[in-house]
């Protein structure tokens, strides 16, 4: 089910002159604009990797991943039935959420064809309990009914490898491993692996030797 998150942002990309959900080779597509084709996905890039890459053997394609920096939460009595709390989620993402997603995308981007825009969003997301035997509301006990577009505070775009490069700090030594992204960005190891990972596999770094047991890395000329 479409949620107006979705519509809202499919109107967002669009335009008014835009033709939206129109099938083209056996894909429904969210919006086609002249002749780019615009894709908004909420879930992994993963779950649309065959898709985009059939669609760019003779299609432009926008890609556009919002990424959610802040959420109201909205709690109901029931679906559709009177709002009981709102509060704001604890958990706070960001650009570098961007890295989660693309680790299953570098078999797709870069290519010639194709932009990814990750615009950051504020959303209210309405849930009410879910139909579990617990009577408490507790973590996890929750159905979402829908979510709806608060605000876009800003929006990254990314069309050639060299582009992900803004995922680093910017004083990072030369050459550099994993462990100075983690340093530089404030964030555990394995998360740094992961955007390292995204660079090296899509031409933005290449390894030049090791430390040790650690690899390391220089940005790609």
């Amino acid at each position: 089910m479409e949620t107006t998150l979705h519509r809202q942002l499919k109107a967002l990309y669009a335009g008014p002159d835009a033709r939206l959900e129109e099938r083209i080779a056996d894909f429904r597509i969210d919006a086609v604009c002249g002749t780019r084709l615009v894709e908004i996905q909420h879930g992994s890039l993963a779950a649309i990797r065959t898709k985009i890459g059939r669609l760019l053997e003779s299609h432009d394609v926008l890609v556009v991943k919002p990424l959610v920096v802040r959420k109201q939460l909205v709690r109901l009595t029931k679906r559709g039935g009177k709002e009981v709390s709102r509060r704001l989620s604890p958990r706070l993402r960001g650009l570098l959420d961007l890295a989660h997603a693309l680790v299953y995308f570098t078999r797709v981007f870069p290519h010639p064809r194709l932009m990814l825009q990750a615009p950051l969003v504020e959303v209210e997301e309405r849930r009410y309990p879910g139909h579990g035997r617990r009577r408490r509301w507790r973590r996890n006990d929750y159905v979402v009914e829908d979510q709806r577009l608060l605000a876009v505070t800003g929006v990254h775009q990314f069309q050639a490898a060299a582009d992900l490069l803004s995922l680093l700090p910017a004083d990072l030594p030369d050459p550099f491993h994993s462990g100075h992204v983690a340093d530089g960005l404030g964030i555990r190891r394995w998360i740094a692996q992961r955007i390292v990972y995204c660079l090296r596999q899509t031409g933005a770094a290449e390894t030049c030797g090791k430390s040790g047991n650690t690899l390391l890395y220089k940005k790609a000329a």
